[in-house]
């Protein structure tokens, strides 16, 4: 369950950064790699009239409940 199947949202590699260390360049902040995951859930949704089991981000779950409603 890695992308949505509405938006293609899913995973982002970025850095941490600890800014204990900010300053001059011989002691430049340390930074690791991390991974931001989207917050994608499987859900029965209706498309095109008929029910379909599919792999839904939060953000477009969201946006399903105000256009049905």
């Amino acid at each position: 369950m890695a992308r949505c199947d509405i938006c293609g949202k899913g995973t982002v590699y970025g850095r941490n950064i600890r800014h204990r260390h900010a300053g001059r360049w011989e002691r430049r902040a340390p930074k690791t790699n991390r991974v931001f995951r989207a917050n994608v859930q499987k859900k029965t949704i209706v498309l095109n009239g008929e029910r379909v089991q599919a792999n839904v981000c939060t953000r477009c779950l969201r946006t399903l409940l105000k256009v049905t409603t």
